[in-house]
């Protein structure tokens, strides 16, 4: 009897609390009014994190405004034509570049785009900050500067593809000459050599003389010499396009450019 008159007062006092606070909800309600209510603002994200989530939109640009790109010399190979001719050409892996700079005349003195090929593997916070300025995640390993007229701010960033290049154009390439060490005369700077008859002695291959004796008493800066041969900045003009692959952004130049393979090459049109 007991334990039934405990069960009952404990649900009867559950109920009433239950009511109570049915009740307070409901006078709460009606004590705000729906325009109150409505206007209530609804809490949202910042705007600068809402930014920062969307993506960066690409700007299309016109490919044939860009005259020139950054490449990597792969090696050579041959291409036969229509007509069954064979014509010996150099791979080059031109691209994709990043313009990571504008200057312009007012600012620096002169107008050119500054363009990034490649990616660097460990780059300072100085990098980072220079290609943050042009919105790029990541740092580009070469940076070469091309003069240029169309020099807008809204180039800042763009992107600069093989497809600029069109077959039948004739470029211009700039590269740095393979090394051969140290060279004599005759191989350096194709000199003839001595003769070999009349008792000559070790003269063979011989560079003779280097200058006068009393005056000026010296040799002139300049002098043609043995030396370390190669390493040097060598232009190459009037290649022919003779392909251009748009999905693996390569480059079929005719004919042979400076450098070894996996060098980096300047194109120009």
């Amino acid at each position: 009897m007991f334990s039934e008159d405990k069960d009952n007062n404990i649900e009867n006092s559950s109920n009433e609390e239950s009511i109570e606070e049915a009740s307070v909800e409901e006078i709460a309600a009606a004590e705000v009014p729906q325009e109150v209510a409505a206007e209530v603002p609804v809490e949202e994200a910042p705007e600068e994190e809402v930014a920062a989530e969307a993506p960066l939109e690409e700007k299309e640009i016109d490919p044939q405004l860009f005259d020139f790109i950054i490449g990597k010399k792969l090696g050579m190979t041959s291409i036969f034509l229509e007509n069954g001719t064979s014509v010996p050409c150099t791979i080059i892996e031109a691209g994709p570049c990043k313009i990571t700079q504008v200057k312009t005349s007012d600012k620096d003195g002169y107008s050119a785009l500054q363009v990034g090929f490649g990616l660097k593997k460990n780059p300072t916070k100085s990098d980072q900050g220079h290609f943050s300025k042009a919105n790029l995640k990541d740092s580009l390993k070469v940076l070469k500067e091309f003069k240029t007229e169309e020099n807008s701010q809204d180039l800042l960033g763009s992107e600069i593809l093989v497809n600029s290049f069109s077959e039948g154009e004739y470029v211009t390439v700039t590269g740095k000459s393979k090394g051969k060490g140290f060279a004599g005369h005759m191989k350096r700077h194709n000199f003839g050599g001595g003769r070999a008859s009349h008792g000559k002695n070790s003269v063979m291959r011989k560079a003779g003389s280097v200058g006068a004796g009393t005056w000026p008493g010296r040799v002139w800066p300049g002098t043609r010499m043995a030396g370390r041969m190669g390493g040097d900045k060598v232009t190459v003009e009037n290649l022919k396009v003779v392909k251009v692959d748009n999905n693996k952004n390569l480059l079929f130049v005719k004919g042979a450019i400076p450098g070894p393979s996996k060098s980096i090459v300047y194109i120009e049109k």
